[in-house]
């Protein structure tokens, strides 16, 4: 074990050596400028950043933009051919319009020559934010942020034995971290409009922005877990029968029923940065969000410091899984400093960086730190996070991936939280909507 440690401590010497040694023989330091969203993610990478900026002589700028304005803000640049950006930590949708439209500049002989291997990161990450066309050997990113939708629970006020003791006797089992999609609805409605300690509380804090991307991140939870699937697995692009399969719209009612019976009054709108917000502030028994929330959590004041719990997304009738987030770090094909911009992955890549990342609030998707020993117990949500990372699935992430959001935004909104027809509706006109799309784009 030690030896493997000086090992990689010292290959981690070399490379920073030949970062530094390599812009002071050329005669050059480059200020680069790397466009991320503006999380709590990214004020970690700033100070992570600060190594970078040490060992290679060039200055790291940072461009953050809010989530709700992010994507259109960012492929705006790259469509526009724009040089704002060196370096892109884009979503995982956009890899492949990153790629189809050259936006991205692909990294498979980058990757060899400095020994950089995707066998090296958790294969979920890599199909999801690296690889285009999906599972193929073709790389346009390194996995930079793993991120999956889960769950944060106020362990404390589950752990009061009156609540405990009117939980069993209602619902004939233990209050604890629910096992399925259906416990997780009893739980919410039994929180709902419940007092707690002198306050009015609510069940959960659920996804349902309609601007951007926020409900689909959030019914998708639901709708895996009764049977959706985006396509036909032995026919790409078919699919009526697979969107708005019977098990698809079980999967729908079953979010709008949660909503209904175990949101906060005015939720109608929410997203990340709400649900957070709510559930710190102790309106809601449960938030569901990005495992990035996590450890601000732990270290709140209020809520933290064990007073909260962490589960994967339950599981439901046609089995477990959760909505992928994060992304990888792209070079941008436009940008005039691309050797720069290649230094600072290869620094990133490094194994004793990326537990540094980790350490410093970021997420890793380096399997040397993630399938650490010790990694499991390094945090009371790290176990949860390997849980999660291992059951997820991902939105479409082809290049007309914008024009599949908007209809899915607005028909599920429509429908879960607007009331606006039935679930067979949404879905069934969801299936028109993304077949005119696949039809332009001449996939059909």
């Amino acid at each position: 074990m030690k030896k493997n440690l000086f090992t990689t401590a010292a290959v981690g010497a070399i490379i920073a050596s030949g970062l530094a040694s390599s812009a002071m023989a050329d005669g050059y330091a480059t200020d680069l400028t790397l466009c991320w969203a503006a999380w709590d993610p990214a004020n970690s990478l700033i100070e992570l950043s600060k190594d970078f900026e040490e060992q290679s002589g060039h200055t790291m700028n940072f461009e953050f933009v809010p989530w709700t304005s992010f994507a259109d803000r960012m492929l705006n640049e790259l469509n526009s051919g724009g040089q704002l950006c060196d370096l892109m930590i884009g979503d995982s949708q956009w890899i492949g319009g990153g790629a189809e439209n050259g936006h991205y500049v692909k990294l498979n002989d980058f990757f060899d020559a400095n020994g950089i291997s995707m066998d090296d990161f958790l294969p979920a990450t890599v199909t999801g934010y690296a690889e285009w066309p999906k599972n193929t050997p073709n790389y346009y990113a390194l996995p930079a942020y793993a991120d999956v939708v889960g769950w944060t629970y106020r362990k404390d006020w589950f752990e009061r034995p009156e609540l405990q003791a009117e939980f069993m006797e209602t619902y004939g089992y233990a209050l604890d971290a629910p096992a399925d999609l259906g416990q997780l609805k009893d739980i919410a409605e039994f929180f709902q409009g419940r007092d707690v300690d002198g306050t009015t509380v609510y069940g959960a804090a659920i996804y349902t922005e309609r601007g951007s991307e926020g409900i689909t991140m959030g019914v998708t939870n639901a709708l895996y877990n009764f049977g959706f699937e985006y396509e036909n697995p032995d026919q790409p692009y078919d699919l009526d029968g697979f969107v708005n399969s019977a098990g698809a719209v079980a999967g729908l009612e079953f979010y709008k029923e949660l909503y209904d019976v175990g949101t906060p009054p005015g939720s109608s709108n929410w997203y990340m940065g709400e649900n957070i917000d709510a559930y710190r502030s102790g309106q809601v028994a449960m938030q569901m969000n990005f495992a990035f929330v996590w450890p601000g959590v732990e270290a709140d004041e209020t809520v933290g410091g064990g007073n909260s719990g962490f589960f994967p997304n339950p599981a439901g009738p046609a089995g477990q899984f959760a909505q992928l987030g994060g992304q990888g770090i792209s070079v941008v094909a436009y940008s005039e400093k691309q050797d720069a911009a290649l230094e600072y992955i290869q620094w990133f890549a490094q194994p004793e960086i990326q537990q540094r990342w980790w350490d410093l609030g970021g997420a890793s998707a380096l399997r040397a730190v993630v399938e650490a020993d010790d990694f499991a117990t390094s945090q009371p949500y790290a176990q949860t996070f390997l849980d999660s990372m291992a059951i997820v699935k991902d939105f479409w992430a082809e290049p007309a991936y914008a024009d599949l959001l908007i209809p899915m935004q607005e028909r599920m909104h429509n429908f879960v939280i607007a009331g606006d027809g039935t679930a067979q509706e949404a879905l069934d006109g969801l299936v028109r909507d993304w077949t005119e799309v696949f039809e332009d784009e001449d996939k059909l």
